[in-house]
This record gives C-alpha cells, structure tokens and sequence, in this order.
C-alpha cells in the first residue's frame, strides 16, 4: 500500500458520504465539523471547551468561532467549569439537544440509505473491514471514554440484553436459568408494549458493538420510573460506561416528569451499587430472599427527583 492508495480511498469515501457538503446532506446549515462538535456536545462526558479542542484536534480560534455561533443560535451556554475556573464549560440548551438529535436522526437516514446499497451478504464483510481498518489505524491505542457511544437500541440489541444478562450473571454470581426467565420477561414487554415517551432503553456501543445497556420503564408507583438490567461487560468496565448509562436514565426521568426514580437489586452487586450511590440512590429496604439458585439479599433504592430530599 502507498501514500497514494490511501488519498485515494479518502477522496473516493468523502464523496460517498458527502462530507465536502455536509449541510445540504442533512438539511442543515451546519458544516461537518460544526456537526460533529454538536455531536461531542450531545455524548462526550466531558464538556470543557478545553477537552473539546483536544478530542476534536481543533484550532482553538476555529473553535471559538464554531461555538460562538452556536450561542448566537442558542444552542450552547457558556459559564465556569467547576472542576478548574480557568475552564469554559459547554453546555446544549433544550434547542441544541434537539439541533443534535436532529442532526443525528438525519445522519442516520443517510447512512441507512447507503447501507441499502449493500447486498445483506456483503453486509458482514463490510462491517469486518471497517473493524479492520479501525484496529490497524489505531495503534493498539486502549479504548477511551469518548469511544463510547450511548444510543438507541436496533434490530438484535433486545436480544442481546438477554443473552448478556444470562451469560454475565452465571459467570460472575452463579446465577440459574430463573435469572435468564426473568430478564426475558422484562424485555419482551418492554419490546410489546411500552411508552416511547415515558420508558427507553439505552445501549452502550464501542468499536461498533454493544458493551453496555441499561432500560427505564414506568412502575407500579404514581410518577415514579424503575431502572432495570444495568449492565457492562466486563472488557468494557472502567470507562464510566454504568455511570453515564444511570445518568441518562436520571435525567430522561426527571426530564419527563418522574418524581422517583427506583430499582431492585442484590447486595452482591457491589459496583453497581457504588454507580448507585454516587448519584444519590438511597437504600430503602432490604430482604433476604432465596432466588435464581443462590441465597440473596434483595435491596430497594429510591433517588427523589424533586430534588427535595431523600
């Protein structure tokens, strides 16, 4: 392979993705770049204007003027970081989460529309050579936080919630075929039958494949949301992926109305009750019950979102 094979490769797939136009792709006045900084924006765990320029490797004057016309839109706010005062944190307004999910629901389409194109038999190669290509490229540099992408579940992702659950929790806490009953359970009448308004699921994806996932349903309880089937695979722990995966379960539930958010758990799960803690889950009961072939001890957690109190 020469320098040349590879220019050639990025002229040839610029075109197909329509990167030299990117506005008129979407139906947006936003360039690629201003694109992808919204895009950071909306996913990355860090939002200092600092950390954007260094994910990004962007100029910080071209920087300051992306963001400056985000402000003129309203799209972002501006104001000092807590973690270090010479910082300028970004934040989305309600308009610019709903610029990016725009943005992102349009680039979807796009790249649906592509994906069309390839025969389903070819579909894997392809899928295999973009993995290739990202492995080779990359250095064997380890994942990071930012490679972590919170999204929507597709087609299989249901079942792979299942097949995870059943496969982590046998290995790790010896549990049976019950535990597997139970998140089948869960999943097929979320798949049957749920809000979209009220209830989500959220999948953590990395390099192209799902890590991570956790859902949020309504529960029996007036105005109060459930998290259920949190889980990260263990290849993938030590990103943060549970904590960003509890934050967007906390946010979405306040942000649509929920005054409690609650979960059951078992005190065996020891990171995932630290995840809990830290964002302010209390205990409420606790029960010795005996399930799934091992002796437990069941865990009630509740997080007020009123911001009242515990």
């Amino acid at each position: 392979m020469t320098v040349q094979d590879i220019r050639a490769f990025n002229r040839f797939y610029t075109n197909v993705i329509g990167a030299l136009d990117y506005s008129r792709q979407l139906y947006a006045p936003y360039t690629l770049t201003e694109s992808r900084v919204l895009y950071e924006l909306a996913h990355s765990p860090r939002t200092d204007a600092a950390d954007l320029r260094t994910e990004l490797s962007l100029d910080a004057g071209y920087l300051s003027r992306i963001l400056n016309k985000f402000e003129q839109d309203g799209l972002i706010e501006r104001t000092t970081s807590h973690r270090d005062p010479r910082r300028r944190r970004v934040t989305l307004t309600s308009r610019g989460r709903e610029t990016a999910a725009l943005l992102a629901e349009r680039a979807d389409e796009s790249v649906g529309a592509l994906l069309a194109t390839v025969p389903s038999a070819d579909r894997p190669r392809l899928s295999e050579a973009m993995r290739t290509v990202r492995a080779l490229l990359s250095d064997g540099r380890p994942p990071r936080r930012e490679d972590v992408l919170l999204r929507e579940p597709g087609p299989g992702d249901l079942g792979w919630i299942v097949a995870r659950n059943a496969a982590l929790y046998a290995a790790e806490y010896g549990f049976n075929a019950d535990y597997e009953a139970l998140v089948a359970r869960i999943v097929a009448d979320f798949a049957e039958d749920h809000d979209p308004h009220l209830e989500r699921v959220w999948i953590a994806e990395l390099d192209g494949r799902p890590v991570g996932c956790v859902m949020c349903v309504r529960d029996d309880a007036p105005a109060t949301a459930r998290l259920r089937l949190l889980l990260v695979e263990p290849e993938a722990r030590g990103l943060g992926i549970g904590d960003r995966l509890v934050s967007a379960v906390v946010d979405f539930a306040r942000g649509v109305g929920y005054r409690d958010l609650v979960l059951w758990t078992n005190d065996v799960l020891t990171a995932a009750r630290r995840v809990y803690q830290r964002h302010g889950f209390v205990l409420a009961a606790e029960k010795p019950h005996r399930s799934f072939g091992k002796d437990l001890n069941g865990q009630d957690w509740r997080l007020d979102l009123t911001g009242t109190g515990g």
